[in-house]
């Protein structure tokens, strides 16, 4: 993808009007909760945005973008490499009654005063991106998987588990 610069605002009406699209990057570290939830973040995050008006008259943008984040491994937390992509399709509107009127494959985009901030848009999309868990491979973790186990649990999964319905036996029986 391209190596320019996305702007961190547009107007995204005239954009959808004229049918243009954008494509650039991001820096990771100028994502204020990115570096938040994962900490500080070295390289760009690339961009594409299409804008258009479907056929219904709504302004649309669809989206992609890629990056390669760090996030800690949630074994040993240390960091670790790791690519998310997304695809997604938003609805650009002025007003909560218009969001709640977009058809359920787009997601609403709050646009005021005909500005939209790009970078918000882009760290939303990257931040419901991010895999849930992370883990290195077993062989490169520093944390091993006897050290994940307790004895308390290694005992307690040696045991058969009880029958869930024989307190209710037992109460049965009481009658």
């Amino acid at each position: 993808m391209s190596k320019t610069q996305l702007p961190r605002q547009v107007e995204p009406h005239r954009l959808a009007a004229n049918g243009e699209s954008l494509q650039g990057q991001l820096a990771l570290d100028a994502l204020s909760r990115l570096v938040d939830e994962a900490g500080p973040q070295p390289g760009h995050c690339q961009v594409r945005l299409d804008f258009a008006i479907d056929p219904q008259g709504r302004r649309t943008i669809e989206g992609w973008l890629e990056a390669e984040v760090s996030l800690p491994c949630r074994r040993c937390l240390a960091p670790m490499a790791s690519r998310v992509e997304s695809h997604f399709q938003l609805g650009v509107v002025s007003s909560d009654a218009q969001a709640a009127n977009l058809p359920g494959y787009l997601e609403p985009v709050l646009v005021e005063n005909e500005q939209l901030n790009l970078l918000t848009v882009v760290e939303d999309e990257l931040l419901l991106s991010l895999p849930q868990v992370v883990y290195h491979d077993e062989t490169q973790c520093r944390v091993s998987r006897d050290q994940l186990t307790s004895g308390a649990d290694s005992e307690a999964s040696e045991k058969p588990a009880a029958s869930p319905f024989e307190v209710l036996r037992t109460l049965k029986g009481k009658h």
